[in-house]
């Protein structure tokens, strides 16, 4: 799928949740958890049916990926692939140590993604 796809398509733009973290995820669906976010909002899983749409940085490869994750307690799918190359590249990285793994946003990087998405 690509950015322009997912625009047209506003069952998944309407359901992406912008603060849910790739740790939050993890621990709701693959453990079936329930988990409080910060401010009180519950997060409960309450079976197969339930899914999330969130977004990640994965900095294994060069250059990282942001990736639009679809997460159910059954798997995870990438439904995007956007390459973060050039100054947003180096920015992120920078934030992150030059460290490998997976990370949430930054507010930057969603600042630009609602503008791409919602606009």
């Amino acid at each position: 799928m690509t950015l322009e796809e997912l625009k047209k398509n506003l069952n998944i733009v309407n359901q992406i949740d912008w603060e849910l973290t790739h740790e939050d995820a993890v621990g709701l669906y693959l453990e079936w958890g329930g988990s409080w976010k910060p401010g009180g909002v519950p997060y409960v899983i309450r079976g197969k049916h339930d899914v999330s749409y969130y977004f990640v940085v994965n900095t294994w490869d060069d250059p990282p990926k942001i990736y639009l994750i679809k997460r159910s307690t059954e798997d995870a799918k990438e439904l995007i692939e956007i390459p973060l190359e050039g100054e947003d590249k180096e920015k992120f990285l920078k934030e992150v140590g030059h460290n490998k793994g997976v990370y949430s946003l930054t507010n930057e990087l969603k600042k630009w993604l609602k503008n791409e998405i919602l606009n």
